[in-house]
């Protein structure tokens, strides 16, 4: 039988080689892992062409945003321009300033003029707003006025930083139609007309709501209870002037 020849030059097949690829993270991804962090409060760039910058915050932006926010939440306050320099060795204090205004630019924060701390989040959940909660304020009987980190929105009618809340705990005001329960508006004052209702801090540091009145030789804080005598003091500072009563009925 004739013997099978094998055809010359019969190419060989060459084993398939794996390429491996690195997956690289665009800067959009990126700030959208920092937006997932931050509890999803910035705003992100969904286009491909805005991933060079334009007005999306930078990474940098993005981290001295939330150390601004830490600190805020953690302290009540912002930080200094200092701090932030120091916290991402920042030398120079101009360079932090850009970065602030950038974040400001970008409607992030805004910063009170001539105020090292004011700095305020734009962009916050709604249960962030609102007046601060500075604790509960004696109606009867001499309290402390503790401070609290509650939060009370009545910004609808009194927009204003330099207003706070308190809650009344007695009934020596109610002639003045302010119960037991009631929260009481006071804009931050150091001085008071007689016969105003004020909120006054005691040498001993109690705080009370009463109608101020100021005598020769010591202060009336006269109670709107028939019923109960006036507290008379030597001294006494006004806290702050009422100017908004709020029942819940």
């Amino acid at each position: 039988m004739p013997k099978a020849i094998a055809p010359k030059n019969t190419p060989r097949k060459k084993p398939a080689r794996t390429v491996s690829r690195r997956t690289k993270t665009s800067p959009v991804a990126s700030r959208n892992a920092k937006h997932a962090a931050l509890g999803g409060l910035l705003p992100l760039t969904a286009s491909a062409e805005e991933e060079g910058g334009g007005d999306a915050p930078t990474e940098r932006q993005l981290e001295i945003y939330a150390f601004i926010r830490d600190k805020i939440h953690s302290r009540g306050f912002g930080p200094t321009v200092r701090e932030i320099g120091l916290a991402f060795k920042i030398r120079s204090p101009n360079g932090v300033v850009c970065h602030l205004k950038a974040l400001e630019r970008k409607g992030l924060i805004t910063r009170g003029r001539n105020m090292s701390r004011a700095i305020e989040l734009v962009m916050e959940p709604a249960h962030l707003r609102g007046l601060p909660m500075a604790g509960w304020v004696a109606a009867g009987t001499l309290r402390a006025a503790e401070e609290q980190k509650e939060r009370i929105d009545f910004e609808e009618l009194f927009n204003r930083d330099n207003h706070f809340v308190l809650k009344v705990m007695g009934d020596s005001m109610i002639d003045a139609q302010i119960a037991d329960g009631d929260w009481v508006v006071i804009q931050k004052k150091q001085t008071a007309h007689s016969g105003d209702i004020v909120v006054a801090q005691t040498e001993d540091g109690e705080a009370t709501l009463k109608q101020w009145f100021p005598e020769r030789d010591r202060i009336r804080l006269q109670p709107a209870n028939a019923s109960m005598k006036p507290i008379y003091v030597k001294n006494a500072r006004v806290l702050g002037v009422l100017v908004g009563v709020v029942r819940k009925t």
